[in-house]
């Protein structure tokens, strides 16, 4: 069996190592990029504390020794389901299976400035952005004679109460308060703000009213400046404005307030849900077609009985989506029923800072915060690595890190884009 899968993220590439063994099927994995990442570090990518290759894997290295798997570079641009084919932004291929885990993309809610203007925090790409404009600004800042001007570049607006959201203010807020006083001493009291804003009650709205508070809390005390029931409504003129009609004077605003699935030509519109989400059966098979599927993030399930809304955009959903798919290929192949998907939801987590964490368990339902918490987020994402040596290269530069409270990744580093022939 032929089996393509659009995407290589925590769900295609789950899906392809737990059939990488089985011979009778024949996989070819189709992502963008050359490499497998961990989005919930990017962030720590962005501000300087870990290196790309930390938290990424090339495929090709990944699949190395695995006979029945294949990497393709490219893009998917459109689905052939009456052929069995898909259309690439370098070619084609035929299947007897397809499975999109394309993930979700950055949604800017129509804003165009926003849009143009902000940066968003999806890919590695992001990252690299984002920690090259943050170090120009306070170079920009230390030799610039204006304040005003000194004020826009040193202040942060960060778009969204998740957890993407509020790891980022932590870490601003502690680079803030250590390595720029060291580094630059010339900007201290100068005007550097942290402003974290979202539209909702409170941050982190999907864990327990305990993990919110604590959150809050910290953050304040860190010294961010938190604006609840607010939203971002547009960003021109080294402004960022709110929905109450406040302004932020700022040259950097944080996007991580939004995501939408893609939607590819050739699929009917049956097969769509909320925010382009594929609408998909128990098994993750896509509605209006016969066999192509839907895991992780771009899916939309709606007949797991303790999600009727669809399951939550995170990891874990997509690992085991990815694993559930590949018994249930298994079980077609083998004439067997099919295993319908239920999460097994295993709790919820963020960092906030140094030794500072909150973590929500389900089964008994647990909170707790401070340096156990911390810990414990330390150790799921570190174990959460694709590989042995992005464990052993994250560990060393976090050691650093928390021993020093400082890291030397802060490289501005701009390559330049020229044609492949």
């Amino acid at each position: 069996m032929k089996v393509v899968i659009i995407g290589g993220g925590f769900a295609g590439v789950n899906l392809s190592l737990a059939l990488a063994k089985d011979r009778r099927f024949e996989i070819t994995l189709v992502d963008k990029n050359n490499y497998n990442f961990f989005p919930p570090l990017i962030y720590q990518v962005a501000t300087g504390f870990l290196e790309p290759s930390s938290i990424s894997y090339p495929f090709r290295k990944l699949y190395r020794g695995k006979e029945n798997v294949y990497y393709r570079l490219g893009e998917l641009l459109e689905i052939n389901p009456l052929e069995n084919k898909v259309i690439l932004s370098n070619g084609e291929l035929s299947y007897d299976c397809l499975v999109i885990a394309t993930g979700a993309e950055t949604s800017f809610f129509g804003m165009e400035n926003v849009k143009k203007n902000a940066i968003a925090m999806k890919t590695l790409d992001d990252a690299i952005e984002m920690r090259n404009k943050l170090l120009q600004q306070m170079e920009k800042a230390s030799i610039s004679d204006d304040e005003e001007d000194i004020r826009k570049r040193l202040t942060v607006v960060i778009a969204g109460g998740g957890p993407t959201g509020v790891e980022l203010s932590g870490m601003f807020a502690e680079m803030r308060n250590g390595i720029l006083r060291k580094e630059y001493p010339e900007l201290v009291g100068k005007g550097s703000e942290i402003y974290l804003v979202d539209g909702g009650d409170a941050l982190l709205s999907p864990m327990s009213l305990q993990s919110q508070k604590d959150t809050y809390d910290d953050l304040r005390k860190l010294g961010v400046r938190i604006r609840l029931k607010t939203r971002v409504t547009d960003f021109k003129d080294d402004a960022v404005v709110l929905s109450n009609g406040d302004t932020i004077k700022t040259k950097t605003l944080i996007w991580a307030a939004g995501v939408n699935a893609r939607k590819f030509a050739g699929l009917p519109e049956e097969s769509y849900g909320r925010a382009n989400r594929m609408v998909a059966d128990a098994f993750n098979k896509v509605n209006g077609t016969e066999n192509v599927y839907a895991i992780g993030d771009t899916s939309l399930l709606l007949s797991d009985p303790a999600f009727p809304f669809g399951h939550p955009q995170v990891a874990q959903v997509a690992i085991q989506q990815g694993r559930n798919l590949a018994e249930n290929l298994k079980a077609l192949a083998d004439g067997r029923e099919q295993k319908p998907f239920i999460y097994k939801d295993k709790g919820s987590m963020a960092i906030i800072g140094r030794m500072k964490a909150v973590v929500d368990l389900p089964k008994p339902k647990v909170h707790f915060q401070g340096v156990i918490a911390w810990l414990a987020w330390l150790f799921i994402h570190l174990i959460s690595l694709i590989t042995y040596r992005n464990r052993v290269r994250t560990l060393y530069n976090w050691m650093i890190a928390y021993f020093t409270k400082d890291q030397s990744l802060r490289m501005i580093i701009k390559p330049t884009e020229k044609k492949i022939l």
